[in-house]
């Protein structure tokens, strides 16, 4: 059995003989294949996910669990794999689990984004957003400070430069904190603060930062909404411009099986729902309950707040997000989508009463020193590093220090991963079996003389959504109705009905009333859904025929029927 660390990130060649190792030991659950290449040309691997002995994965709905597809948020990649590896350890042990696998598929993409991820485990590390591609242009650029391990001890942290005209000075609560300057205070020290590097074709007098060459961001080039450079940073050429982002996209459309996604990101510990470019008001009323009693399951389960993009999660109230994978899903793929934020670092240190964006822009030095503490208590000191002197070769006596972010606050400390990633799997499981499943509710066979048999079939959803899932993929006619087949033996022949018959789709229990008690008194529960099927055979007695019926997002169901 394959033997995990979680309390390590994984560079590409180790994650992918993790995975490949799992396909070796448990054929019967996982098979590993690449859904393509990345920039530089890495395979993208899927594990998908199921008990074969009860059917292949096309024949049964499935989930979209993916990570990593932004550089340095490496814990995406670790949930997904203690997600597989759970899937797998506890099949046949934990009932659920087993009844899930039985029912249902996963596609477990655990590193959208290799080429980024590899330079953020580098040493030192390199961070971009996300993809390694150059974007928008292919020049260098020149100019301004290029953020760099200057001294060689692996990590990027912050320069604090003397300077009489700074925006900071150190707070009177703690000397390692700084603090922002009064508006009107003179008199005192102040400093800059300036990522750590060194400039290019510095002047001595101007302090600009320079950007990176690779300012793509893969969660903007999905063609939801997508929109150009100048309208937003780092969407890419067109939709789908980026092979990740063109792998996903492919994958996911040719598995019309695919029934809702789950897409792990850091960082905040709050699971993020579509539309990020939308009020909630233009959502079908429908789709939007349901997210929210969805969201009301993830909080009890994993203890993450649930929030929307647009209302709770805006980088600028003026500025909206398109482009992003789980807003694709959803509004034009159909599907109920999460975009889950691993990690809150506010949190761990005792900060529970905070915006998750606003936040960073301006919270009161309590908060830092709250924030420090825990460093120095939990992360023994190694997320916030004390300032210390370095000569710097053009900037002369500096000071580096400041958080570890990479270590710290875009992913959890290794110590501390398996503890934030164990939250996860009875979640994602829910999220599977609350998908529509078709089964065989009844099938009859009356014998109405001279060698003819009417054939009657109904079929059901048992699954807690509609077959159809969303209303948005109602009104987009994305999705057919229910199908069933005819299979005749040798000797049979068709009297009535057509061998292949579409019918409509099924509703689940996802928009029953929640109160047994209607307008007027107790409520209807009409049969929506089931559905029958019926034909007219000439056959031999005792012959059986088959009954195929599937639903492109709810799976397949037989019936073998005894003509007797």
């Amino acid at each position: 059995m394959p033997t995990p660390r979680f309390d390590h990130y994984y560079p590409y060649a180790e994650l992918c003989d993790l995975l490949c190792a799992y396909g070796r030991e448990y054929p019967h659950l996982v098979r590993v294949a690449p859904l393509g290449r990345s920039y530089e040309g890495r395979d993208i691997l899927v594990c998908t996910v199921t008990d074969y002995a009860t059917g292949d994965h096309h024949s049964k709905p499935a989930l979209w669990v993916d990570g990593n597809i932004h550089a340095a948020e490496l814990v995406g990649s670790s949930a997904a794999v203690y997600f597989l590896h759970h899937l797998v350890s506890e099949f046949g042990r934990d009932a659920e689990l087993t009844r899930c696998l039985q029912s249902r598929a996963f596609y477990i993409c655990p590193r959208v984004n290799p080429d980024g991820a590899e330079w953020a485990l580098a040493t030192p590390p390199k961070i971009v957003r996300s993809s390694t591609r150059p974007y928008p242009y292919k020049d260098d650029p020149s100019g301004g400070l290029r953020t760099q391990d200057m001294d060689g001890d692996g990590r990027i942290l912050s320069m604090r430069v003397p300077d009489p005209n700074g925006a900071w000075k150190v707070a009177a609560e703690d000397p390692r904190l700084m603090a922002p300057r009064e508006p009107t205070e003179i008199g005192g020290r102040y400093y800059r603060l300036l990522p750590e590097g060194q400039f290019d074709d510095y002047d001595g007098m101007l302090w600009g930062v320079q950007a990176r060459k690779e300012q793509l961001d893969l969660n903007r080039n999905f063609p939801a909404r997508w929109r150009e450079e100048h309208a937003q940073r780092g969407a890419g050429g067109y939709p789908t411009s980026e092979p990740e982002a063109a792998a996903v996209a492919a994958f996911i459309d040719a598995h019309a099986n695919i029934g809702g996604g789950i897409t792990f990101h850091s960082y905040s510990g709050v699971l993020l729902r579509p539309l990020s470019y939308q009020d909630d008001s233009e959502m079908p009323a429908e789709d939007l309950w349901t997210y929210q009693k969805i969201g009301v399951a993830g909080q009890t389960m994993t203890g993450y707040p649930a929030a929307s993009v647009y209302h709770e999660f805006r980088y600028h109230p003026k500025e909206t997000i398109t482009g992003a994978l789980d807003d694709w899903l959803y509004e034009f793929r159909g599907l109920f989508a999460w975009t889950v934020e691993i990690w809150s670092p506010q949190r761990e240190a005792g900060i529970t009463d905070y915006k998750y964006i606003e936040w960073y822009r301006e919270h009161g030095v309590a908060d830092d020193r709250k924030m420090l503490v825990w460093s120095d208590q939990a992360l023994c000191g190694k997320g916030y590093i004390d300032w210390y002197p370095y000569q710097h070769p053009q900037l002369g006596a500096v000071e580096l220090g400041g958080w570890d972010a990479l270590y710290s606050i875009w992913n959890p400390p290794p110590a501390l991963l398996e503890r934030e990633i164990k939250r996860f799997p009875a979640w994602l499981i829910w999220n599977a079996l609350i998908l529509p499943r078709l089964e065989i509710y009844k099938s009859e066979v009356v014998a109405l003389g001279d060698g003819h048999f009417r054939v009657r079939v109904t079929v059901h959803n048992t699954g807690w959504l509609p077959t159809y899932i969303t209303k948005i993929a109602v009104h987009k006619k994305l999705v057919q109705g229910v199908i069933a087949e005819l299979e005749l033996a040798a000797g049979m022949r068709l009297i009535a009905g057509d061998m292949r018959q579409e019918k409509t789709q099924l509703e689940g229990r996802a928009q029953h009333p929640r109160s047994p008690f209607g307008w007027g008194g107790v409520q209807h529960e009409p049969s929506e859904d089931r559905v029958g099927f019926e034909w007219v055979v000439s056959a031999p007695r005792g012959g059986t025929l088959r009954v195929c019926t599937r639903h492109a997002r709810a799976g397949t169901a037989h019936a073998d029927l005894m003509l007797q």
